[in-house]
């Protein structure tokens, strides 16, 4: 098999299974997850989209020109992502202004050392954090409100297509990178997927 998105989600079947599948995202399906413990989540997911976006402009700056439309595209609907979580933090009555935690702050340093990675790591890390809240949301199937409309926002249809473009952009650059490069995106993948389980963690802790 060549070296792409798919060897490494077969290669590391288990890492992922534990990123994607998590009781805070199973207790939110049964309508169980405590206030606490999703407003947790809520508070510190905002703070690591604002860094996220950061991200995204860096790998921007890294893609070659025909990947331009996609990477844009995704840097558009975080702008509506960013004022949407702000809705949600309001009609919660949270502030914002709030620290990171720990876990919230490790990955987002990681998130910016990336930005000296070359493209095809920076492209398999866009896609694989994309792609663990697409499965994350999407796997536990229907949620009750007020979950359903978190779920529905990484888990929809359009968001599943824009996932599987990214994964065809990361592909195309792995296929021809030296043995080096893949094995950086591969670490990059396993990095990550260790970073959404704990921050699933993260958040079930608060209870």
């Amino acid at each position: 098999m060549s070296f792409n998105c798919t060897k490494l989600l077969l290669t590391h079947s288990q890492i992922w299974h534990a990123a994607t599948i998590h009781p805070f995202l199973q207790q939110c399906k049964l309508g169980t997850i405590k206030t606490q413990q999703f407003n947790t989540w809520l508070l510190q997911d905002y703070l690591f989209v604002v860094e996220f976006t950061r991200m995204l402009g860096r790998v921007l700056a890294s893609a070659p020109p025909h990947h331009f439309e996609l990477i844009l595209g995704g840097l558009a609907a975080l702008q509506d992502e960013l004022t949407w979580f702000k809705q949600k933090a309001a009609e919660r009555q949270l502030n914002l202004h709030t620290k990171k935690q720990p876990t919230c702050t490790e990955y987002c340093e990681y998130m910016h050392s990336l930005g000296t990675k070359p493209y095809p790591v920076q492209a398999t890390a866009l896609w694989a954090i994309e792609l663990a809240y697409n499965q994350g949301w999407q796997l536990p199937g229907e949620m009750p409100a007020p979950y359903k409309e978190f779920a529905n926002r990484w888990g929809n249809p359009g968001f599943t297509e824009y996932v599987k473009l990214l994964e065809q952009q990361a592909d195309e650059v792995l296929e021809t990178a030296t043995d080096d490069i893949q094995q950086q995106a591969e670490e990059a993948f396993v990095k990550i997927a260790k970073f959404e389980q704990d921050f699933w963690q993260m958040a079930f802790n608060a209870a």
